[in-house]
């Protein structure tokens, strides 16, 4: 089973992912996650490229957040 199957079976299927289920993937709390976003690290050019903004709320595509669990764990 791999990293996006996984994701998608603990967030009952959904393709996007909200930023504090992100936050609670990467263990962190869910304003860490924020000022790493405003930040100009590797990481948060990652996220920010998986980020969607729909209205006022900022979700993430779960497939880019499983593809970047796997790029920090090869």
């Amino acid at each position: 089973m791999n990293t996006e199957q996984l994701l998608l079976d603990k967030f009952q299927g959904s393709p996007l992912l909200s930023i504090e289920q992100v936050a609670d993937i990467l263990h962190r709390s869910k304003d860490g996650l924020r000022i790493t976003l405003s930040g100009n690290s590797e990481l948060a050019q990652k996220l920010r490229d998986t980020r969607l903004k729909i209205g006022r709320r900022v979700y993430f595509k779960t497939q880019g957040i499983a593809r970047l669990i796997d790029e920090a764990s090869a």
